[in-house]
């Protein structure tokens, strides 16, 4: 399965694993794939200490860093703002009534512990928080840095190309495409409506051979709901120099999924996931839960723009996954996580290395197949 991206990257199969759990993006670059790791919750101290530790455990083998940077977020988090006191009091006490409501203890969300966490998360959405998180990425042997919701601003682009280490963007259309290319992007991301997170409504067996034929001869890579070794075959099928995987890596033993939501994805159908607004502010797609019925309900306030959506939801999210562990029921009702469509197909947990070596083996058995189709009538 060599591609033009396995000799650009080092790989032996062009499997990408995007994952906020160092575990899973060592265990996938271990495997012969690239980890590439979601940097966006991080302080650039922390992700420091992240990428120090995958270096040790990784050995010299390709990985990569994903930072978000969004086209457009909310003016009181640019510099010199407080997205803090930007939030209208109308939610905070929309998220008291509703932990009133589901008999999860109500913390102090907006308290000042609460705060400063929120304005560091809020600072990596931004340009100056983003040129932080690639400044400690490229002083790593990283392979790959991947930029999310947005064309890469130039600076970004140019430090990498200075450091040696090529840009991946992700798409939802053609002519997101088009300006990534412009603006110099080294391997295009096709990520279609199927994906966990933030994405777009074209699905990606249509968008894929789209953006392939827009940017050629600029490597694409599929994303969106691929899970297994016969969607990998699919989509080189379709022109793609290879797979970007996220949601299949969330059930894994290394995982850094609450026990609770790693249990609700075993259980869930490809039905189970909507694009909601109600965690960052911007669609992406989640599982169901009373998280989201509650945001879209005639109750709630409606969702803040990104960052400020972000701020209120994840404080929220961390204690709820707090105390849906140790067993509250309304807090396991509220809880959930991003992911794909192709959650139904994730019922089973398994090492990240087990998932990387089924996928390969199923896409030998699917290429051996239509290998014996085309020639059934020699």
């Amino acid at each position: 399965m060599k591609t033009d991206v396995c000799d650009l990257l080092g790989i032996e199969f062009p499997l990408f694993a995007f994952s906020h759990c160092r575990d899973v993006v060592a265990a996938v670059t271990n495997a012969g794939g690239l980890g590439v790791l979601g940097a966006v919750a991080y302080t650039p101290e922390r992700l420091e200490e992240e990428l120090a530790w995958i270096d040790r455990e990784v050995g010299g083998r390709p990985y990569g860093v994903d930072v978000l940077v969004p086209a457009k977020i909310d003016s009181s988090a640019r510099e010199g703002g407080d997205p803090i006191a930007a939030i209208p009091a109308q939610h905070w006490e929309f998220l008291v009534r509703l932990f009133e409501k589901y008999g999860v203890p109500v913390p102090d969300l907006a308290g000042e512990n609460a705060a400063r966490a929120a304005r560091s998360g809020a600072r990596g959405v931004t340009g100056a928080g983003a040129t932080e998180l690639i400044d400690v990425s490229l002083a790593h042997p990283i392979r790959l840095i991947a930029s999310a919701l947005g064309t890469p601003p130039p600076l970004m682009v140019d430090k990498a190309k200075a450091a040696g280490v090529p840009v991946a963007a992700l798409v939802g259309t053609v002519e997101h495409a088009r300006r990534q290319v412009a603006a110099g992007v080294d391997i295009i991301v096709a990520q279609g409506g199927e994906a966990g997170g933030h994405t777009g409504e074209i699905s990606t067996m249509v968008l894929t051979p789209q953006v392939v034929d827009a940017v050629a001869p600029i490597p694409v890579l599929a994303a969106g709901g691929i899970a297994s070794g016969r969607q990998i075959a699919a989509a080189l099928a379709l022109g793609a120099s290879g797979v970007w995987t996220g949601s299949v890596w969330l059930t894994t033993e290394e995982a850094e999924t609450p026990q609770t939501v790693k249990q609700k994805m075993l259980q869930a159908t490809a039905r189970d996931t909507i694009r909601s607004r109600s965690r960052t502010g911007k669609p992406a797609r989640q599982l169901v839960s009373a998280w989201t019925r509650e945001w879209e309900g005639p109750d709630s306030p409606g969702s803040l723009p990104m960052p400020l959506q972000m701020i209120v939801a994840e404080a929220a999210m961390r204690h709820l996954a707090k105390h849906a562990e140790t067993g509250n029921e309304g807090a396991q009702q509220l809880v959930n996580y991003f992911v794909g469509q192709c959650v139904g197909m994730m019922n089973s947990i398994k090492p990240a290395r087990q998932v990387v070596y089924d996928m390969i083996e199923e896409y030998a058995d699917s290429v051996e197949r239509l290998s014996a189709l085309s020639s059934a009538g020699d």
